[in-house]
């Protein structure tokens, strides 16, 4: 008898569905799984065999045959077992003709004992099976939390095979697992971290409130002992909430490298990866003969803060040029390419020269005129072009450090910069409603050359102060872009529809410190 049963593939982030055909023919007893399965499938035989009879179910002695189905596409990990059971199951009369399993989708790796294990990529599993048409998702009961957010399909956690058996025979039944989105932005993580915490650094700080409002990348410079690692810490909590498409696609990304922590479902709060220096090019932008996601995709709508950005191998630095214009990194092997999302927030910190004190005030360089040429050198000129704002951070006197009291918290700057995204939001939808070739942007470090045609509007005098940093400033091209929308940024924190010229000023002292250390 035939039977088919559905499960899903993963294929990067995105899911694909799979149906799992299954022949048994009373011939000599076989087992055979065809479809290019990788070893991780092929060893599943043993894995159902021993799963079934120690759930109490005698494997059947019959010649089977089970086919995944594109059997062009290759099928990798564990997470075909479950359907691969209910599979044999059917087609052997085990579980009943009356039993439909049409709609059904089933995902999960088998133990030895019947227990059924969590999975990678679960989430990205399920939104496949739903765009597919399936309605009823059986996934481990350790995936149930993050596969219950998504909507019209109802998710069953399952723990072990017996358990699975009396729900389709409808003797116990599994109660499905729903998500409550009203709890969404309730279970945002809470951090010790916060603005108050910072002594100082005023103008660092507006710095990085105009980077938070427009999504820019920055560059702190300063000599060891300033803060620049404890302000870049602090960044995400005046960055805006999530909102629930990007808290998808974050957790997605998490979910196939298998780093959603257990118990939580959607991850609500923005990602700060902050790698060590040691690192490889393909940890930062993904690889492997399976290619899995990098450093660069797990802080997608996040922060990707690179500390000692000098010590990082060049190569590493250089492979984030191409990701951060495109936003996203496609990594080609033999088998075929693959695409991850990296839309990140790039801060990097670094000391002037080795020692740490070149310019410093008070503290003598003991660098040579070469080695300070070359440790700056380990960042090149396009790369340095890729980073809207560049900021020093001086050492604090003892006033600034003894002061009493708090700073400003962060969330009297979150509430700014809420209010210069939603006021260049505004804007953005008031233009597409009235031409609908201007593509729709959630920030302004997005903005493309039609959105700044459209948008920067200049006053008189803005654009002769424009015209002659351009001329001194040697600005390139995307310098030249990269400026305007750092100043439209702080024009929307200030919340004026002109470019006026003490927006363009200050983004000009953001971005000149290139120039004294290159």
């Amino acid at each position: 008898m035939l039977s088919i049963v559905y499960s899903a593939g993963l294929a990067g982030i995105d899911g694909f569905l799979v149906s799992v055909e299954c022949s048994a023919q009373e011939k000599l007893p076989q087992f055979e799984i065809i479809g290019l399965p990788d070893a991780a499938v092929k060893e599943s035989k043993d894995r159902i065999i021993s799963a079934m009879e120690n759930s109490g179910i005698d494997f059947p002695e019959l010649a089977l045959t089970v086919n995944l189905a594109p059997a062009d596409r290759k099928k990798e990990g564990s997470s075909y077992d479950l359907a691969i059971l209910i599979s044999i199951m059917k087609s052997t009369q085990i579980l009943p003709g009356a039993v439909d399993l049409s709609r059904s989708c089933f995902i999960g790796e088998l133990s030895l004992s019947g227990e059924v294990r969590g999975v990678k990529g679960a989430l990205c599993m399920v939104l496949a099976a739903k765009a597919a048409g399936l309605t009823e998702i059986y996934v481990p009961a350790r995936n149930a939390g993050e596969a219950s957010v998504v909507d019209g399909v109802r998710i069953y956690g399952v723990r072990d095979v017996g358990e699975l058996f009396d729900h389709l025979r409808e003797k116990r039944a599994i109660e499905p697992m729903c998500f409550n989105r009203e709890r969404f932005h309730a279970d945002v993580r809470r951090t010790d971290c916060d603005f108050s915490d910072v002594k100082g650094q005023e103008k660092v700080k507006r710095a990085l409130e105009i980077a938070a409002a427009g999504g820019h990348n920055i560059l702190l410079i300063g000599p060891p002992g300033t803060g620049k690692s404890m302000l870049a810490k602090r960044l995400p909590t005046i960055l805006p909430e999530m909102s629930f498409e990007e808290a998808i696609e974050t957790t997605k990304i998490h979910s196939i490298t298998g780093m959603l922590p257990d118990g939580v479902s959607l991850i609500t709060a923005r990602p700060f990866r902050s790698p060590h220096h040691t690192m490889s090019a393909p940890s930062l932008v993904g690889g492997g003969s399976n290619p899995q996601p990098g450093e660069i995709s797990l802080a997608h709508n996040g922060v990707l803060f690179l500390d000692e950005l000098p010590e990082f191998n060049k190569a590493v630095t250089e492979s984030l040029r191409q990701p951060l214009e495109d936003r996203r990194v496609t990594i080609t092997r033999t088998s075929g390419k693959i695409t991850y999302p990296c839309s990140f927030m790039l801060v990097a910190a670094m000391n002037p020269c080795k020692c740490g004190y070149f310019g410093h005030p008070t503290h003598p360089c003991s660098c040579k005129a070469g080695d300070i040429k070359r440790y700056l050198s380990k960042i090149s000129g396009p790369l340095i072009d890729r980073i809207d704002i560049q900021v020093e951070v001086a050492s604090l006197t003892y006033d600034e450090l003894s002061r009493p009291g708090k700073g400003e918290s962060s969330a009297a700057i979150r509430q700014r910069v809420n209010a210069a995204r939603q006021f260049a939001q505004r804007r953005c939808e008031d233009a597409c409603a009235e031409d609908d070739t201007v593509p729709m942007i959630f920030k302004n470090a997005d903005m493309t050359t039609r959105h700044l045609a459209r948008f920067c509007r200049l006053e008189g005098e803005a654009a002769s102060l424009l015209r002659s940093a351009y001329d001194k400033l040697g600005l390139s091209a995307r310098g030249y872009d990269r400026l305007l929308r750092v100043a439209r940024t702080i024009a929307d924190l200030a919340g004026s529809e002109m470019v006026e010229s003490a927006h363009i000023a200050e983004a000009i002292q953001l971005r000149s410190l290139d120039r004294k250390y290159w």
